[in-house]
């Protein structure tokens, strides 16, 4: 996600602003429906702007295209984590700060997803992402910026130079994979369809990502061999 991506989950209260967060919304849901029900590929701005009864000029107001508009609740999502992130005390390291983030975030979003769409909808749309290949290569492009994003704001939070210190882009990507594959796993048949099963499992693997970096996987304790001068000795 780039810095200009809307992320506000507050609801307006004045009349007018009600009035175009409901068209927002609606042109969200309806996009959703028609992609995951005929296709992306297939759907028209016109046709998404029809089915909501705008014009094509008023749609372009709220999203600068179709692909845009696919990934409006990614993005919001997207977004609260990053905001999130930026609200962590200092003091937590980083890969805490993230793992709270995100949770932070859902929290945050969850009800604002739930005013757009149903849970069953958002979930066949993180799978027809994953199955058009506009659209994967597109969710990556989005998902560099927002790591990238994110790889700043930890070097800020550490004071770390980081062109310099390999260590935030490296923490950054490990979190991110994590949730990248986290979302798969929950897109596919079978799971429990709800934001807290979707956050339950993203917990779980990030829980298991620290364990999984280093020690004996065969002993299943994440214990790391203390000698460092040569190999594990074999077992007899």
């Amino acid at each position: 996600m780039s810095v200009g991506h809307d992320t506000a989950t507050e609801r307006p209260t004045g009349l007018r602003a009600r009035k175009k967060q409901r068209t927002r919304d609606d042109l969200m849901r309806v996009a959703l429906e028609l992609f995951t029900s005929q296709g992306y590929e297939a759907t028209t701005v016109d046709e998404i702007a029809d089915a909501v009864e705008v014009s094509q000029r008023t749609f372009f107001r709220y999203f600068a295209s179709k692909e845009d508009v696919a990934f409006g609740i990614v993005s919001l999502v997207e977004g609260q984590f990053v905001e999130q992130l930026r609200l962590r005390p200092a003091d937590e390291d980083p890969v805490l700060a993230m793992r709270r983030a995100v949770s932070a975030g859902w929290e945050s979003a969850s009800g604002t997803i739930e005013d757009i769409a149903s849970v069953e909808l958002v979930m066949k749309a993180y799978q027809m992402i994953e199955s058009t290949p506009a659209l994967l290569s597109a969710h990556m492009r989005r998902g560099s910026e927002t790591e990238e994003e994110i790889v700043r704001i930890i070097a800020e939070r550490e004071a770390l130079d980081v062109e310099r210190d390999p260590r935030p882009r490296a923490a950054v990507a490990a979190v991110c994979g994590v949730l990248r594959m986290a979302g798969r796993v929950w897109g596919t048949p079978g799971h429990e369809t709800s934001i807290e099963s979707l956050l339950a499992l993203t917990q779980t693997y990030l829980d298991a990502l620290a364990p999984s970096l280093g020690g004996e996987w065969a002993t299943g304790d994440g214990r790391t061999d203390s000698r460092t001068d040569g190999p594990a000795p074999v077992s007899r």
